[in-house]
């Protein structure tokens, strides 16, 4: 959750106040057995401020905690700088000081009000010399302002005391106020040496106003030669040939343009009305920061208000029947557009109602989407029309969208994968005319070890949907004897998944190796309907494919609860084992009845995300079943 700036200290009852501390902003995952520790970008800094990292053993419960790093100097004031040198000085005097918490014990916490989420947090974490309880002042805004800038920090921290959290979101329940004129800017380029200096002569910063990176002033001070030399190093990486300014900056020295990566923080005496820096001091790089967030401050500044708790509703029946519409859902405003475009023909489902399916759902479906990379099956004309799949984002989606950066090795480049969070983000996709959702086996921050194993019974054509069943009830059997619990879902389509938790405790090859030896197991026992054949030439035409493959990097299978583009709008609808009957088909679950049974069996699926299995014990059971 981000604050935005705002001008002056205020008292209100209904606020509460905190230090802004000058450091890098950190999540510290705890909730599996191994901790994670990440920047808001995703860096990690386990190894980095492994001081910090070696007293998470000394918590006793399972946390997701947001803080932030400080590093002290020796008159015991917050450093930036010094943080920025920590390999220079490894006995620095580091604090973790921690201001909320978002998960507790298998519960997130998110949607509590502040207050309650800050009381839960001093009750569970331990103190110790590197990780602090961070507290606040209620009501006394201007007071503690006043204390502020007697000590020489930063600034303050206004809360909304009643605010939920929000991922990844500027929003006005949270105010930044700062004494000192600090900013971040994106480095674009640096002018040559003059005398005796070595290295460059002043850096050439940038910010985005209105999308467009502009040129907003110059910075040669700051800098000792170490630094001088370290950051140049960086920067040779990153020169380019021409200027990432679309009206190039006149220059006293040569320039040599960079590309628009490296975001640093600067101190200036004020900001023209050119929107130039005026006196900008260099204080150092924010690596913790994207480009894309360093835009014009005048585009974030706010008036705090009185907010209510927005509870969005799906849209109404009557309301789709309107051509466009805009409506609010997690404080965004999402314009839909053609509302009764018909997307099943044979069924007479338009837009419209896709959307409202998804939003009558979302609670359940969100889970399942939330910080995994997406691939979305569009299909903007309707079913019966061309779809595709869209991995990569593009540059013309809203702002508040979350994306994260993929290398794809096949592709040799950084793909820009959007993950869906929250019910406004899950009705501007639908309004793309994305009828399924396909999210990876991994969440972030750590796309390297899955969630979940999955095994996609894959029919032919000449498969009858009971010999899927029949395939699904021998899988359990296997399950069964190694002790081990899976969960099924129809696919929506002519396939059954069958999901295993594996608690993001083993990396992909490792998970995918062990689906190979269950699928295995299966076709030992059905050889005369499944097959482990890849490859559709060689594969017989008559059999179910055993797809174990889908325990890949990258791979996706439609979600649980969505939607899929076939007649009769059919829903991947978990179920319960002793439900996989003949008789069953993939279509008994759709747009028009998923919702009440959802509602009536609960959400099946959950235990997919929770504590993953033991693989070494379910492998020793598996060796004794061959003996």
């Amino acid at each position: 959750m981000l604050a935005k700036p705002f001008d002056k200290a205020f008292d209100d009852k209904d606020w509460l106040f905190e230090i802004k501390w000058d450091g890098y902003r950190a999540i510290a995952d705890l909730s599996h057995d191994e901790p994670l520790f990440y920047s808001r970008n995703g860096i990690s800094f386990l190894s980095k401020f492994d001081a910090v990292a070696q007293d998470f053993v000394r918590q006793k419960y399972q946390m997701i905690l947001d803080g932030e790093i400080v590093a002290y100097d020796d008159q015991g004031k917050p450093s930036f700088q010094l943080l920025q040198q920590i390999g220079d000085n490894p006995n620095l005097a580091l604090v973790y000081q921690v201001f909320d918490l978002l998960w507790l014990n298998g519960h997130s916490t998110e949607e509590l009000p502040l207050v309650q989420r800050k009381e839960l947090l001093k009750e569970a974490l331990i103190e110790t010399d590197t990780i602090k309880y961070c507290d606040h002042i209620p009501e006394k805004g201007i007071a503690f302002f006043d204390q502020m800038k007697k000590m020489k920090l930063e600034g303050m921290i206004a809360k909304r005391a009643d605010s939920q959290y929000v991922e990844n979101y500027r929003t006005t329940d949270w105010l930044k106020i700062k004494f000192s004129n600090t900013e971040e800017a994106i480095i674009c380029g640096f002018t040559e040496p003059r005398g005796s200096r070595e290295s460059f002569g002043a850096l050439i910063l940038g910010k985005y106003v209105n999308n467009e990176l502009i040129y907003c002033g110059h910075t040669g001070t700051g800098f000792n030669n170490n630094l001088l030399k370290e950051l140049y190093q960086k920067l040779r990486k990153l020169m380019v040939k021409s200027s990432p300014f679309e009206t190039i900056p006149k220059t006293n020295m040569p320039v040599t343009w960079v590309k628009p990566e490296l975001v640093c923080e600067i101190k200036y005496s004020e900001i023209t009305k050119d929107g130039i820096f005026r006196h900008p001091v260099f204080v150092g790089i924010r690596e913790d920061k994207e480009p894309e967030e360093v835009k014009d401050a005048t585009d974030l500044t706010i008036q705090p208000k009185k907010s209510k708790t927005m509870n969005a509703k799906a849209p109404s029946k009557k309301e789709n029947s309107e051509k466009e519409q805009e409506i609010t859902l997690n404080r965004h405003v999402v314009k839909l557009t053609n509302q009764d475009k018909v997307y099943f023909p044979k069924d007479g489902i338009t837009k419209g109602d896709v959307i409202d399916y998804y939003q009558s759902v979302a609670e359940y479906i969100l889970p399942y989407l939330k910080n995994r990379p997406l691939s979305l099956n569009r299909f903007p004309n309707g079913i019966e029309k061309q779809g595709f799949y869209q991995k990569d984002a593009g540059d013309h989606i809203p702002d508040w969208i979350k994306t994260t950066q993929v290398y794809s090795e096949s592709n040799d480049k950084y793909i820009d994968y959007i993950y869906c969070n929250d019910k406004a983000t899950l009705a501007y996709l639908n309004n793309l005319g994305c009828i399924d959702l396909n999210p990876w086996n991994s969440s972030l921050p750590d796309l390297e070890h899955p969630d979940y194993l999955v095994l996609d019974l894959d029919p032919s054509k000449k498969n009858t949907f009971d010999e899927v069943i029949e395939t699904a009830l021998q899988v359990n059997e296997v399950l069964k004897a190694i002790k081990i619990k899976g969960y099924c879902k129809t696919s929506g389509s002519t396939g059954i998944h069958i999901y295993i938790p594996m608690g993001g405790k083993y990396d992909f090859d490792q998970v995918k190796d062990f689906a190979h030896i269950l699928m295995k197991q299966v076709h030992e026992k059905l050889p005369e309907i499944t097959t482990l054949e890849r490859s559709l030439q060689k594969r017989d035409s008559s059999k179910i494919y055993l797809d174990y493959l889908q325990n890949r990097t990258g791979q996706t299978l439609a979600s649980a609860y969505s939607l899929r583009p076939k007649p009769g709008a059919s829903v991947s609808m978990p179920l319960d084992w002793d439900e996989l009957k003949p008789g069953l088909l993939p279509t008994d679950y759709n747009i028009e009845n998923a919702l009440e049974r959802i509602k009536e069996k609960g959400d099946l699926f959950k235990p997919v995300l929770g504590k993953g299995i033991d693989m070494m014990k379910a492998l020793e059971l598996l060796q004794n079943m061959d003996k």
